[in-house]
């Protein structure tokens, strides 16, 4: 991870193409077993002709449950859980197109890309047990008016930021009142946008942070090595201050392949795990031996103290997104894994279990005064195998130079726009209530 102190913001090793935060769904430790299996009501019926299909069910799924008291916002509004649900054909969709919207980096542009099938982009989120209202853009942008809508986190919220921009557009009138208030143009090598609607006084922004927390330097036997500073949060949190809605994230990067340069086994001591040597620090201590997830569970307690000291919440409503799972098949992101060739939604998701982050997710917002609202996406997503970009992350004629294919972020259109409906659907409760 290299950084730009002249921008402030992250840049990727590598080719900057986003590979490097492509990771497996399976937690590098074993996971709790869910307590109860997705059961599958109605399997996947292949449509022969789309044309001639208008809806056809896929799937339900059970919720992912989480733990905690009942303290914690659960997305249960007025009676309706939508993590309780089943994705259904709908030619109505997309929302929008790749040639409509102009805010879809390439990492996301598979249509543009060279992706041929369509399909992927044509499944609507429908939950068991009430009517989930479709987006409107016009509705939306009323709700945020004169307000600041900040997302905050990896590059799998920049997916989610540049959808709902997309989504935005819909009902703007004069697209030319709708510009970066520093000129920039979305690229993954920058990591901080703000977007102003002028009609609506209101701004659409993104701050990258892989973790949420700082990452820093440290000496480490004569050298200055990377570390994270899992006691102090993002040196970029000032420009999250002040915001109306927040919509955090944070989880693909905790068992990321760059920062386990110094990840070693155990085997000398007796175990099988990996640790993380002289990586986390505290004050002037860098841990020589320290979990991924200990360490995941030290920073989001930085960030929920942080959240607690300097969000108002009868001024701003905090979301917290949890883990978009990756579908690599035949090995990791960085050892052969692929999804090229899917493209339908899966017709089961039992044998996943309930990612661990979530769990420390969920138990830290519970210990927060602040009102937190978990948007809990990890099961809908958990069937979307057909929508990541794979091979088509990449402009044709460069797309094969590679043989790491992207099975952790998602084509736009795609997923992340439901992200977005149920943040609207949110907001739209509490604005009701």
């Amino acid at each position: 991870i290299q950084r730009q102190e002249s921008e402030g913001e992250v840049v990727e090793d590598g080719d900057g193409d986003g590979d490097g935060e492509i990771e497996d769904f399976e937690e590098d430790t074993p996971a709790p077993t869910m307590e109860e299996d997705i059961e599958v009501d109605d399997k996947l019926e292949l449509l022969k002709e789309h044309k001639e299909v208008k809806m056809t069910k896929v799937s339900s799924a059970d919720e992912f449950k989480a733990q905690g008291d009942g303290k914690m916002e659960e997305n249960k509004m007025n009676g309706c859980d939508v993590t309780k649900g089943k994705w259904v054909y709908d030619e109505s969709y997309p929302l929008y197109t790749n040639g409509s919207c102009p805010f879809i980096d390439e990492g996301f542009n598979c249509g543009t890309n060279g992706r041929q099938d369509r399909d992927y982009m044509k499944w609507k989120w429908q939950p068991q047990n009430c009517d989930f209202p479709r987006f409107n853009a016009a509705k939306m942008l009323d709700l945020i008016s004169g307000k600041r809508l900040v997302f905050v986190g990896d590059s799998i919220n920049r997916n989610q930021w540049e959808s709902m921009l997309c989504m935005l557009m819909l009902a703007v009138k004069d697209p030319k009142k709708v510009y970066e208030t520093h000129g920039r143009r979305i690229t993954k090598e920058r990591g901080n946008y703000s977007f102003k609607f002028v009609d609506y006084k209101c701004t659409i922004e993104y701050y990258v942070s892989h973790f949420l927390v700082h990452e820093s330097k440290a000496r480490i036997r004569q050298k200055r090595r990377p570390t994270l500073r899992i006691d102090a949060i993002d040196h970029g949190s000032s420009k999250w201050k002040g915001a109306d809605i927040l919509v955090f994230n944070t989880a693909h990067w905790w068992s990321h392949f760059k920062t386990k340069a110094g990840l070693v086994p155990l085997s000398n001591c007796g175990s099988s795990s990996l640790v993380m040597i002289n990586y986390y620090q505290e004050g002037n201590q860098v841990h020589p031996k320290l979990d991924a997830s200990t360490a995941f569970r030290k920073a989001l307690m930085t960030w929920a103290g942080w959240v607690d000291r300097h969000i108002n919440p009868r001024k701003t409503r905090v979301f917290f997104r949890n883990l978009a799972p990756s579908h690599f098949r035949g090995g990791l992101w960085n050892a052969g894994g692929h999804c090229m060739e899917a493209t339908w939604p899966l017709n089961d998701t039992s044998g996943m279990e309930y990612p661990e982050k979530n769990r420390i997710v969920e138990e830290v917002i519970l210990q927060m005064k602040t009102p937190v609202t978990l948007l809990n996406v990890t099961g809908l997503s958990a069937y979307r195998i057909d929508g990541h970009p794979s091979i088509y992350g990449k402009k044709p004629g460069t797309r094969y130079s590679s043989n790491i294919q992207d099975c952790s972020h998602w084509c736009l259109p795609g997923v992340p726009d439901t992200w977005n409906e149920i943040l609207f659907f949110h907001l739209q409760s509490k604005e009701k209530s």
